[in-house]
């Protein structure tokens, strides 16, 4: 079992940053490739960003490519997202996710998920 718990969400304007950590307990944190998706009202959830284990390969989806950056510290078992130039199209609920296979970015080949953190950004 993996436990993930998110932080840093809140409230920013267009054009502003946020730093998302996710912070990981329980099974060896490092093994893990390590997602981030969001889910807006009404939507589906979508991927945002991943990292492989050792963090030497990152991947991004098209909408966030160039604003957003994921990475991760496995002696503090902690991903992060840091996200800039935020969109008001960026408001949603963003979930860290864990799983223990190569990159993929369909939701549901992720087995481990934290609860969210909010992020809202008014134009």
């Amino acid at each position: 079992q993996v436990q993930l718990v998110e932080s840093g969400g809140g409230l920013v304007q267009a054009g502003g940053a946020l730093r998302l950590s996710c912070a990981a307990s329980g099974r060896t944190f490092s093994s893990y490739t390590m997602g981030w998706f969001r889910q807006a009202p009404g939507k589906e959830r979508e991927f945002v960003a991943a990292i492989s284990w050792n963090g030497h390969s990152t991947y991004y989806a098209d909408s966030v490519k160039g604003r957003f950056a994921i990475s991760r510290d496995n002696a503090k078992d902690t991903v992060y997202l840091q996200m800039n130039t935020l969109k008001p199209e960026d408001t949603a609920r963003y979930y860290c996710a864990a799983r223990s296979g190569n990159y993929d970015p369909v939701p549901d080949e992720y087995e481990y998920w934290g609860q969210g953190t909010q992020v809202t950004v008014s134009s």
